[in-house]
């Protein structure tokens, strides 16, 4: 009996020490597997993040390809509105100060150069190059009357095919001869246009178009010799009167200027000697001896 309890109790004692075993197995095996969920849990946030991150990346790119193509197709107008500018700035050399507007139209293209992504700084570049155009224009055009209101001849512009620049030509030399003032016209009309230039009794001087081509120093010579007659015209009774002007220069206006100009400063093709220019020199004066 005695041998039987104790076989039972060691089978007891194997049969508890086998469940604790296998108890202590299965909470292993469920420490592990919370383990390895957790691993997955992370590596799935993980995924998830770069996933997010990687259609963020993409996205960015997509538009920032979408911003610099409406960039690049904004920058042809810009070229043309800068094109315009420049040749608004050349017609206008010698007639405004263009310094100003140069140095912002400089500034609003490096402006553009540096810029990859945002269409509306261009578009503003653009437009304030277009705005620099017209404002040269406004200003280049306000010169062009002023000059048609000084200068104006009386059959109407001041010029016809020698065009403002060649007009600008000869109205400085005129007025570096000493006519600032003199009303100047181009006209085919002096002598029926065999003549390069001639001088009205009104007090006005007309030239023909070509001489506005003339070297600066033939340019002067004329225009001190129309000048002069502007000059003979203002004593022209007591000049033709004169004993002196008939003997010394038979009674010809045109070698009379000539000499003219010589004591100006601006000798031309024909000479005149101590006495024709001590003569020549009363007339610039008022003054007929």
């Amino acid at each position: 009996m005695r041998r039987m309890l104790a076989v039972a109790v060691v089978s007891a004692m194997l049969l508890c020490a086998g469940i604790a075993g296998r108890a202590a197995g299965l909470d292993q095996e469920r420490a592990d597997a919370v383990a390895e969920l957790r691993a997955l849990a992370a590596q799935s946030h993980s995924a998830a993040q770069r996933t997010d991150y990687l259609e963020g990346a993409v996205d960015r790119a997509e538009q920032d390809a979408v911003d610099r193509a409406a960039v690049l197709e904004l920058r042809p107008a810009f070229v043309a509105e800068l094109a315009a500018l420049t040749a608004a700035l050349g017609g206008a050399e010698g007639k405004v100060d263009t310094a100003t507007h140069r140095a912002s139209a400089l500034s609003t293209q490096q402006t553009v150069l540096a810029e990859k992504t945002d269409p509306a700084t261009v578009t503003a570049a653009t437009a304030t190059i277009n705005a620099l155009t017209a404002k040269v224009g406004s200003e280049v055009a306000s010169w062009d009357a002023v000059q048609l209101a000084q200068y104006a001849g009386p059959d109407g512009p001041p010029w016809a095919t020698s065009g403002p620049d060649g007009y600008a030509r000869v109205r400085t030399a005129l007025d570096r001869v000493g006519g600032a003032g003199v009303g100047l016209y181009e006209s085919s009309s002096c002598a029926g246009g065999t003549a390069p230039a001639c001088a009205n009794s009104n007090g006005y001087i007309k030239y023909r178009a070509d001489i506005a081509e003339w070297d600066e120093g033939r340019l002067n010579w004329a225009m001190a010799h129309e000048l002069a007659h502007i000059y003979q015209f203002r004593v022209w009774g007591s000049m033709t009167s004169s004993s002196a002007y008939d003997s010394m220069f038979g009674s010809d206006p045109e070698f009379l200027a000539n000499c003219m100009a010589v004591v100006r400063g601006y000798p031309g093709s024909v000479g005149c000697d101590g006495d024709q220019q001590a003569w020549a020199s009363g007339i610039w004066v008022g003054a007929v001896q």
